[in-house]
């Protein structure tokens, strides 16, 4: 845990105009530490890569800068500030070549490192836009995901309404400080999040929206998540900025088709002409992402040091193996120790897709079927999966 100082030369330094990721973290790295960096002189600050412009903004600075955001942390036992060393800070965005150096949480920042599905799409989608954001982000709560959006009108705010609707969690991630509620119009949703889940961003107290944000943003959204879900996106559309995000970050990429007439559907063409994933229902998404998951909750074993509370989450969901849940033990006896496909499991046990793909997850995560690609799946072992 940093010292207060350290802490607050942090926020000193983030405040000063055109510092990015980088040249704080080069400053962090070069002299062991922000509060070192803030008695040496304009040389060895080039020394350590930052450009004259940027020194000579910090220069500018008031020495005082960084007092809103103090102020802010000491005003609620729900404000935090987060810095990479901290172990709520979220492990999947650090390993990201830009992850913010200093992020400003409302709520409950122990969220952050739960597995997070992204969903962003149209701020004016469609009746089936909103329907399918809606039910996407409902499956996903009651599978234990936790649900990460933009705050933005439209796909954004129907995702995360559902998710909290369903009982799971969700994540705002912001492009202005934590003091202002942007848009107006999502204050009543923002509120409900801070209370159930959390709100991030990477700006200061006091900093407003600005188009430019927007883009930083996203970023933190897919840097966050396992993958990103487009819903609605017109080919124009800034949602488009975070599914290239996701992929030069190695995030899944997933877009819902629609009818070749609609423009808010060509956004998901473009991308899954690119590569994206098609998707038709939650439980393609669950199914893929599956393995990734798993390998999660292993490293959580592993280092019990590391947040990853939804994942092992959803590994309680699962029952005691001698007290399974008949359609568990249904699935799991359908399954052999040779690669099945699932249209096969749904045929075998009598159960909707949907219900199959989610006990298949749960099993999955508990050891006790593996994914073999395709839309395949095999029993492990005997084991209990502990």
């Amino acid at each position: 845990m940093l010292t207060d100082s350290e802490l607050r030369a942090r926020l000193h330094f983030w405040r000063a105009k055109g510092m990015g990721p980088s040249s704080l973290r080069r400053i962090v790295e070069h002299f062991g530490g922000a509060a070192e960096a803030l008695r040496v002189s304009d040389s060895a600050l080039l020394e350590a890569g930052l450009k004259q412009e940027g020194i000579a903004a910090y220069r500018a600075q008031a020495r005082d800068a960084a007092l809103p955001d103090w102020r802010w942390l000491e005003a609620a036992d729900d404000h935090h500030i987060l810095v990479p060393e901290d172990s709520r800070y979220p492990a999947l965005l650090k390993r990201i070549r830009t992850a913010p150096p200093v992020l400003f949480a409302l709520g409950n920042p122990d969220l952050l490192n739960d597995p997070q599905i992204g969903m962003v799409g149209s701020r004016n989608p469609t009746q089936g836009g909103k329907e399918n954001a809606r039910a996407f982000a409902a499956h996903f709560a009651t599978n234990g995901l936790t649900v990460t959006s933009g705050l933005a009108v439209g796909i954004d705010a129907h995702s995360h309404e559902a998710s909290l609707d369903a009982g799971g969690n969700t994540i705002a991630v912001v492009g202005n400080g934590l003091d202002i509620i942007y848009p107006l119009r999502n204050r009543k949703l923002a509120e409900r999040i801070a209370t159930q889940g959390c709100i991030v961003s990477e700006f200061p107290i006091g900093i407003p929206a600005h188009p430019q944000h927007f883009p930083r943003r996203n970023r933190i959204i897919s840097g966050m998540s396992f993958g990103v879900l487009i819903v609605e996106a017109a080919l124009q559309s800034g949602t488009l900025v975070t599914a290239r995000h996701a992929m030069e970050q190695g995030r899944e990429v997933f877009a819902i088709p629609g009818s070749i007439h609609n423009p808010l559907a060509r956004g998901c063409h473009h991308l899954i002409r690119q590569g994206a994933k098609l998707v038709e229902t939650a439980s393609d998404i669950l199914e893929e992402i599956a393995p990734q998951l798993n390998v999660w909750l292993q490293q959580d074993k592993a280092n019990p040091t590391t947040p990853g509370q939804a994942v092992l989450n959803l590994s309680a969901q699962l029952p005691d193996t001698d007290t399974f849940d008949p359609e568990y033990a249904q699935v799991l006896d359908a399954l052999g120790y040779e690669p099945l496909p699932i249209d096969q499991i749904i045929l075998n046990t009598g159960l909707t897709a949907d219900a199959v793909s989610s006990i298949l997850l749960m099993l999955e995560l508990h050891n006790l079927v593996a994914a073999c690609g395709g839309g395949h799946y095999m029993r492990l072992g005997s084991g209990t999966g502990n």
